[in-house]
């Protein structure tokens, strides 16, 4: 893969898929949303919010369906999109990702963490074609924070011109 090949404007692709990056959610707790550090940007993990409001509660397999959670990983990944940007200089400062993890609270039997993960793996992918391409856990956990389904947290490359 030779990713010096698409020099696509991030913002652009987005902006093609409809999409505009939402404002940073609040942290619910006692943390900073994201941060740079040795040239890379690290996102606090970021929930499927919309508007403010957290979009489900639940556990996937026992109340949210896989299909939903694959949606509401794609939210939450934009969110942590939202709040990389936040201190790269904007979308266009993300030069790549490098890496996602994916929690998704998941009922006992529930294995297909993958496939939700993938909600957020595609969404990124979309907006950032082949820089897009990443490493990524997809866990399962018994908990989230309020209740949610997934929870998205990023590790990207920050563009040296972008400060």
């Amino acid at each position: 893969m030779n990713e010096e090949l698409d020099e696509t404007l991030h913002s652009v692709r987005l902006a093609g898929l409809g999409l505009t990056l939402p404002d940073v959610p609040a942290p619910v707790a006692a943390y900073q949303p994201a941060l740079v550090s040795g040239g890379q940007a690290f996102t606090s993990g970021q929930l499927p919010f919309v508007n403010g409001t957290l979009a489900e509660v639940g556990k996937v397999g026992a109340g949210v369906s896989p299909e939903r959670a694959h949606e509401l990983a794609r939210i939450a990944a934009l969110n942590a999109v939202a709040a990389a940007a936040s201190v790269c200089g904007g979308v266009d400062g993300i030069r790549r990702v490098v890496k996602v993890v994916v929690f998704v609270a998941s009922d006992p039997s529930f294995t297909g963490q993958p496939g939700v993960a993938n909600g957020a793996s595609e969404l990124l992918q979309q907006v950032f074609g082949a820089r897009g391409s990443h490493v990524r856990s997809a866990v399962g956990v018994a908990v989230l924070p309020l209740d949610s389904p997934v929870e998205v947290e990023l590790v990207v490359e920050v563009n040296a011109a972008s400060f």
